[in-house]
């Protein structure tokens, strides 16, 4: 069997830009037919360029509302929904915890934990109708490890953890699966900001700090964007009939970053 999403439906939030335009632009490789949302109409306006056909919506989906508007512009195309990608997310701040704001804190939480609850539970009546359904929810190596400087990012990617685990458990009955995918350090401009942010933290250069970060991971190399969209497009797939309840990192093993960052002999 290949791998082939031909007659699939797709939601992706996020989906104009950065590893969500990767896996948009995968799945219609695929033959989905999709659906892709974005906070930022210049990105859907450069998206629809690449993404010929897919339907397009601008919403911020920490909003209860925007998630309602978006689902009624999709069911008004599509009678049917296959997949739903919950990768809309923020980095956060990047300082030690006793500097994060209340509103920093919210943030990054209503963007990164709250919006995949709203997204998923408007998705499930429609795969409760199919019998069927694919969630896919967009996490972190950092909601296994932790990262210091980065308290609202860990911790809102551990409950990402937690909520893929728990509706795998609660959907499965309903044909419904849903994993998680845990990406590494990523080349994308997410991850270079993030490079850039701990590098001025420490009174770096981006370059230097970026060498010791590397060498902490067992491969010492950043996680490519395609990589992460072949998994979703795996996850998607007929070929995972049975895998749910995962969090499956795309990482380069990430787990030795809890060592010491050292310069490279």
């Amino acid at each position: 069997m290949t791998l082939n999403l031909t007659g699939k439906t797709a939601i992706i939030t996020a989906g104009a830009g950065g590893i969500g335009l990767s896996i948009a632009r995968r799945f219609a490789d695929l033959g989905a037919r999709l659906c892709i949302c974005d906070i930022s109409k210049e990105a859907l306006d450069e998206a629809r360029a690449v993404l010929p056909g897919a339907l397009t919506v601008r919403a911020d989906v920490a909003r209860s509302a925007d998630i309602a508007s978006l689902f009624e512009a999709f069911g008004a195309r599509h009678e049917t929904l296959d997949i739903l990608v919950n990768n809309a997310g923020i980095s956060g701040p990047n300082k030690p915890m006793a500097e994060i704001t209340d509103d920093e804190w919210a943030q990054t939480m209503e963007v990164n934990v709250t919006a995949a609850f709203y997204a998923t539970r408007a998705a499930v009546p429609f795969f409760r109708t199919a019998g069927s359904g694919c969630v896919i929810n967009m996490g972190s190596v950092a909601g296994r490890v932790g990262m210091p400087l980065r308290l609202p990012y860990s911790v809102s990617k551990f409950a990402i953890r937690g909520l893929t685990e728990t509706l795998a458990i609660e959907l499965g009955e309903f044909g419904i699966r849903v994993n998680s995918i845990l990406p590494g350090l990523v080349n994308g401009p997410r991850g270079r900001r993030v490079i850039a942010e701990q590098a001025a933290s420490r009174g770096m250069q981006p370059e230097a700090y970026a060498e010791m970060f590397l060498h902490n991971i067992s491969m010492h190399s950043m996680v490519e964007m395609d990589e992460i969209a072949d998994m979703a497009a795996f996850l998607a797939s007929d070929l995972a009939p049975h895998v749910s309840g995962q969090s499956i990192g795309v990482c380069g093993n990430f787990e030795s970053y809890r060592a010491p960052l050292v310069m490279a002999s």
